[in-house]
């Protein structure tokens, strides 16, 4: 039965860390893209209200050999990696085992990334990997993959369906958006940082939940 699991990681325990470093108040999060040869994780936003202060030459970080600014957007930057999986990290684990990622969202405090696993043994192998190569990640989450569902149980976090139903009632979802991230932070108590990945998460969990099969 396929499986999907949350772990995190410490900011420090993988690369980028610079990037925390020069800006402020900076979430990352992977853009997920259909792979066409053999980039590992290429594309990233990097969001802060400072992105003109980061500098690309990254190069005294060891995990990457190399970082290019493809567009900046509000306060955004779209940027790809080039990884130097020489390092052992999470990446190395994903790429030498047979998980798939789902999402990958970092903080000044810690990289959150969600997996799906084909079966239990592949979860096994990639936790395995891990512990092999002292990439210090903590299961936060472990839940099966189940059949379609008629009723309104999504396996949302308490957390992730009052950030979806908070955002919906405020606006957020409206066009033009009545309420922004800071907020909806503001009236949970949690930072901005927070709120953007309890919506990312909740709202994958609901389309997966509700609009995909098994067969898909």
């Amino acid at each position: 039965m396929a499986i999907e699991a949350s772990f995190t990681l410490q900011q420090a325990d993988f690369p980028l860390t610079a990037v925390f470093e020069q800006l402020t108040d900076v979430t990352i999060e992977l853009d997920r893209v259909v792979p066409t040869g053999d980039a590992v994780i290429p594309y990233f936003w990097i969001s802060a209200d400072d992105t003109g202060k980061l500098t690309t030459d990254l190069s005294e970080d060891i995990g990457i050999e190399q970082i290019k600014v493809i567009d900046e957007v509000e306060k955004q930057m779209f940027v790809r990696i080039d990884w130097n999986l020489s390092r052992e990290s999470i990446l190395t684990a994903i790429v030498n085992t047979d998980i798939t990622l789902l999402s990958g969202i970092g903080t000044e405090e810690q990289w959150t990334f969600e997996v799906r696993a084909s079966e239990q043994q592949v979860l096994s192998d990639f936790q395995t990997y891990c512990k092999d190569h002292d990439i210090p990640i903590e299961l936060t989450e472990l839940h099966a993959i189940s059949s379609f569902k008629s009723d309104r149980e999504f396996d949302l976090t308490d957390g992730q369906r009052e950030a979806l139903v908070l955002a919906y009632s405020n606006g957020y979802f409206d066009s033009p958006r009545e309420a922004t991230q800071a907020d909806l932070a503001a009236e949970l108590g949690i930072t901005r940082q927070a709120v953007s990945s309890r919506l990312q998460r909740g709202t994958r969990r609901l389309v997966a939940s509700a609009l995909i099969t098994p067969e898909e």
